[in-house]
């Protein structure tokens, strides 16, 4: 195991290094001039550009530029923005608010996929199984920000029952919506994935053998079936929790959270090429750990996984 565990983080060296050149390549290739744009309609001071540009480094090629990010980030000085904030400042204004959108998103697809996933394979062919068939392939067609329109005039308009926009400093309540929006394709995926497993699973061999042993109905299912259905369903979830980080960023927008999302929307339009790669590598950084987890996990579910 603890060799294991020392491979899985030497292999995030080039993830993170690979990551970040590729997302600073990126922003760099943005047309426009970050520092006219600070200008506004108002004329560009050619001299006072020039000093701006010296001091964030803006005057150096790519890969100097790439290179000064990465010596400040080992000390965990992640430099400022055009407006002379700290990057980490930032972030830690906005992560928050991210953390809790995505947990709940989390819990929700989580709680709601597996229970509704676990009814439709159980009850394949009956006309509950239908239903929940047809919801969540409508849940995958229609895109996100058609259902948080939809959700917005249903839940906050027509019934009044939920806050139609969050703000900048949002509760519970607050998130809620945006929450069931965020993990609604996530949701449809687990119902079909967990159906799939248990359908397959509830079939095979080792199940009539434990039934015939004398073994309950529930002990079965919860011994044998569960157990071997949510291994792939736990991979799916530990790679979610960084989709459902990165993915936050048109949720943010439709109900104005002002969480990691929006502020990499406003961060690209502003050409901010070091809050930009310091976002991604964090979120690229929650993505591989939680992606760890999950491979540890799985010696749990299933004791025949052993890791040398």
């Amino acid at each position: 195991m603890g060799k294991y565990l020392l491979r899985r983080i030497l292999q995030m060296i080039p993830v993170v290094l690979g990551t970040t050149l590729l997302v600073y390549a990126l922003v760099f290739a943005l047309p426009g001039d970050p520092v006219k744009a600070m200008f506004g309609d108002k004329p560009v001071n050619e001299a006072v550009a020039a000093q701006i540009r010296a001091e964030y480094h803006l005057d150096q090629p790519f890969i100097v530029q790439y290179f000064i990010y990465l010596k400040n980030a080992l000390t965990l000085n992640f430099g400022d923005t055009f407006a002379g904030q700290p990057v980490l400042d930032e972030i830690t204004r906005a992560f928050p608010v991210t953390i809790r959108l995505g947990l709940m998103a989390f819990v929700f697809e989580a709680i709601f996929g597996v229970v509704f996933g676990i009814i439709s394979g159980l009850k394949k062919g009956k006309w509950y199984d239908t239903v929940i068939l047809i919801v969540s392939l409508l849940l995958i067609s229609v895109p996100t920000f058609v259902t948080g329109f939809v959700m917005q005039y249903v839940f906050g308009i027509q019934w009044a029952i939920l806050p139609v926009t969050a703000g900048a400093d949002p509760g519970f309540l607050d998130l809620l919506m945006p929450a069931m929006v965020l993990g609604s394709v996530s949701m449809a995926y687990i119902i079909r994935l967990t159906r799939s497993e248990i359908s397959s699973n509830i079939a095979e061999d080792y199940v009539r053998t434990a039934r015939a042993k004398g073994m309950s109905n529930g002990q079965v299912m919860l011994r044998h079936v569960l157990r071997n259905s949510l291994i792939p369903v736990v991979t799916y979830l530990g790679q979610d929790i960084g989709a459902l980080m990165g993915g936050a960023m048109i949720t943010e927008q439709i109900f104005n959270i002002h969480g990691i999302g929006f502020l990499t929307y406003q961060s690209i339009l502003k050409g901010e090429a070091n809050l930009v790669v310091s976002i991604v590598t964090l979120l690229m950084l929650i993505f591989v750990v939680c992606n760890l987890v999950v491979d540890m996990l799985y010696a749990a579910l299933d004791p025949r996984i052993r890791y040398a």
